[in-house]
């Protein structure tokens, strides 16, 4: 049957829409109340022989565009569309309905469109409207269910109330259940901090899903952990890195593109599959209560919610999903995507939002709400600083505590129960200022919170932190401080997408620490997955510890994007000397690794480190004139490695060809067999332990003790003797430096110590396993835990 005879416009129910829209405005008490209850019918929503559509479309009045130039575009396509193809031409059938408006909002409603589901695809959608000149516009919808080609294409109606309905966790959420009354998640114990695309060698939603899943047959059955199944687990909770759509190629190809012989009712498009690679944090807002389509394996939102049922599912102990969401700005192309009143003006990453806006602080709320309701436990919220609107009053910019207070009281629905995810906030106003390292608490947004579980980043795991710098240690001694004092609200440890990243941009120069491996891969890799750090985070800081996965499998990490045309070189000029730190001779050498720049004649690494010794430095003389670099890098003698002349095209593909093989570079699979066994035991061993010993997150109390050994003479050495409601824990842990003399732990002049019952728990790689007690020799990264039962705090 041909689309325009399947599909019908019910103008009745859309202007039934439209009248229940102008009755909000008009009865509401408030404008955000009123477009609150507009932004729930936004979007595409099948039910039954009808779907409805919501826009907000006030670029329509700005344009002056009547009612008779405005329709919905219905796209099908004429066979159907394989969602696992890299590349298909197709040709859609296509239908132009009409729509019912009021003020700045459009409504449609449709009699015979199909909704995708997991097994087959859904229509395809936008709203379309026609200028003086018979030129058409499409409006995007920003709050799709489904994109499979991305941000910047129509979106496919989906049935996303039928992949709820169908989810594989019910009983999880129905056990929660309170008479009506929203369950609240609480904090964790620990936190799993996982990048998707570089999770799993597949990359995909889909992949990690049943990664976990065959982890959990393997737990069931009892057989045998090996190293790579050892890092995924011991945690109450995995974190993903964002998993909305992202930025697409800034100079193509597009995944959508339109063919020029389209007419009324049929196009032809050339469909790509979106193949971006990002860490995430890189969005446009459109497109946020849905999943980026690049990690989905079949290209169905509904791996998002398969994964979030196999961690609630997983056997012994659930585990929370927790999503990080990126409300705090746009990239610049949102610009593309939305209309000119969801911002704010530029800033740093791209845009700012217009949280003042009613109708734009609404619709960022319900994205959230429906991203939430796949299933999340928790949500991380970045940026939390960056939450601002301008008050004329005062000619200042001021932090909007109250949307984020929004944020954290939305109930969510799963299974029919309603609930309230746990939240944490990175926060670390007043940055960017100056001295914000100096200046900010972290815990601005807890003191303006009305949940007592709402947590922040702690100090130690913002972003510029390098503990393989001598002197780290004590240098953030009175941070540390502070951790013992107020920490039990704060994510703690210092491996995170953030810190890793900054590891990598140290310039070698420093005083580094070479204590901690013999070639700086080696002192990377331990710094950010070193067991004395980690036994400081795990047995004696208050708040949850959170590991990440590209640190604890000791695989790579760097900026990783290759959406940038503009800005691509310089970016790769940024990243340069992460060169140094994370590949040596014999990792390029290995043919998976780095085919693409091979391809383009850096044959070797010297070829590689020649280049990007020259980029930065001529980045900086010429601000960054791809023109002027190019005609320099040509000039140089004896002539560089790769293209045989420079051209600004060919400097791009090189940029490009780096973050294509870091990205494949970074992935964890690829370190499974350089995993070592004792570091990966002692790690699951920790957060064991931890998940015992819940009361360690809380602050630390006046008979409680915490201090350095002095004098530091070389070495920085902390203890840590904490009291628990039936046991004891005393820690040490060698920081960074010299190695001691042989002395005995249990003897050292701290109150609390003295009397028998003391058992070893815990040793780090590198100490006598059989060690239970007496003297020992502790050397940089080692450590020890002594427990000692039935003394009451």
């Amino acid at each position: 049957m041909l689309l325009k005879d399947r599909v019908t416009a019910d103008i009745e129910t859309a202007r039934n829409l439209a009248l229940t829209c102008q009755k909000a405005l008009t009865s509401a008490e408030t404008a955000f109340d009123a477009h609150r209850s507009i932004a729930r019918m936004m979007g595409g929503h099948p039910s039954g022989e009808v779907a409805t559509f919501g826009f907000w479309t006030p670029e329509l009045l700005d344009h002056r565009i009547p009612d008779g130039d405005v329709f919905l575009e219905v796209l099908a396509p004429e066979e159907p569309l394989d969602l696992t193809r890299a590349h298909s031409r197709v040709v859609f059938q296509r239908a132009y309905l009409p729509v019912a408006r009021f003020e700045a909002h459009t409504f449609a409603a449709v009699r015979g469109m199909r909704a995708g589901t997991r097994k087959h695809g859904g229509d395809f959608y936008a709203l379309v409207w026609r200028d003086a000149q018979d030129k058409w516009h499409r409006i995007l919808d920003p709050l799709a269910a489904s994109l499979p080609f991305g941000v910047m294409a129509p979106a496919e109606l989906y049935a996303t109330d039928d992949m709820l309905a169908a989810r594989g966790d019910g009983d999880y959420f129905r056990a929660l259940a309170r008479n009506g009354t929203p369950h609240k998640f609480s904090a964790p114990t620990n936190i799993l901090q996982i990048h998707v695309p570089t999770a799993t060698a597949g990359g995909t939603l889909a992949s990690l899903t049943r990664h976990f899943q065959r982890l959990g047959d393997r737990v069931s059955a009892g057989l045998p952990l090996d190293p790579f199944d050892e890092i995924y687990l011991g945690y109450d909770a995995v974190q993903l890195l964002p998993v909305e759509p992202t930025t697409v190629h800034e100079a193509g190809p597009e995944f959508w593109t339109e063919e020029p012989d389209a007419d009324a009712d049929r196009v032809t498009v050339s469909l790509t599959r979106p193949d971006t690679t990002n860490w995430g944090y890189d969005i446009v807002i459109a497109g946020m209560a849905t999943v980026n389509p690049v990690l989905l394996e079949s290209g169905r939102p509904d791996e998002l919610v398969d994964l979030a049922a196999v961690l609630h599912n997983f056997p012994s102990r659930p585990k929370m999903l927790i999503l990080d969401v990126v409300f705090g700005h746009s990239d610049n192309q949102g610009l593309r995507a939305l209309n000119p009143h969801f911002f704010a003006g530029p800033n740093m990453y791209g845009q700012n939002l217009d949280y003042r806006n009613p109708a734009v602080r609404a619709i960022l709320l319900e994205m959230q709400r429906r991203k939430v309701d796949f299933g999340a436990d928790g949500i991380r919220v970045d940026g939390a600083q960056d939450f601002k609107w301008w008050d004329p009053s005062t000619q200042t910019m001021e932090h909007d505590d109250e949307y984020l207070s929004e944020m954290s009281a939305m109930v969510q629905h799963a299974a029919g129960v309603p609930y309230r995810p746990w939240f944490v906030f990175e926060d670390g106003r007043p940055w960017p200022q100056e001295d914000w390292e100096l200046s900010s608490t972290y815990r601005a947004v807890i003191a303006n919170q009305g949940d007592a579980d709402v947590f922040q980043w702690g100090p130690l795991t913002f972003a510029h932190n390098t503990p393989f710098i001598y002197g780290y240690w004590l240098g953030k001694w009175w941070r540390i401080r502070e951790m013992l004092e107020v920490g039990a609200n704060w994510i703690s440890g210092t491996a995170n997408h953030d810190t890793l990243r900054r590891g990598t941009q140290v310039n070698p120069k420093l005083n580094i620490n070479t204590r901690l491996g013999e070639t700086r891969m080696e002192i990377l890799e331990k710094a950010y997955d070193n067991p004395a750090v980690s036994l400081l985070t795990y047995a004696a800081l208050p708040g949850v510890p959170m590991d990440f996965l590209n640190a604890t499998a000791r695989a790579n990490w760097g900026f990783i994007r290759n959406q940038d045309d503009r800005y691509g070189v310089k970016v790769v000029a940024e990243e340069a000397i992460s060169l140094k730190w994370q590949v040596d001779e014999y990792a390029y050498s290995i043919p998976a690794n780095f085919r693409r720049l091979k391809e383009l004649g850096f044959e070797t690494r010297a070829d590689l480190a020649r280049f990007l010794e020259f980029l930065p430095a001529l980045v900086e003389v010429t601000e960054y004139d791809v023109d002027h670099i190019v005609r320099l890098l040509n000039g140089v003698e004896p002539p560089l490695a790769g293209p045989e002349t420079y051209t600004v095209a060919a400097l791009k593909g090189i940029a490009r060809a780096w973050m294509d093989d870091m990205h494949e570079y970074c992935n964890v699979a690829s370190t499974v067999s350089q995993l070592d066994p004792g570091q990966t035991r002692f790690m699951l061993n920790l957060r064991n332990f931890r998940r015992r010993n819940g009361w360690l997150r809380d602050n630390l109390k006046t008979d409680d003790h915490f201090d350095y050994l002095r004098p530091v003479d070389g070495k920085t050495i902390f203890v840590s003797h904490r009291r628990g409601p039936d046991s004891e824990v005393f820690a040490i842990t060698h920081m960074e430096g010299a190695e001691t003399a042989p002395f005995d732990p249990l003897k050292l002049p701290i109150d609390g110590l003295r009397g028998a019952g003391w058992q070893c728990v815990l040793r780090t790689p590198g100490l006598p396993p059989d060690y239970t007690a007496g003297p020992i020799v502790l050397r940089d990264s080692t450590g020890l835990i002594f427990e000692r039962q039935g003394v009451a705090a």
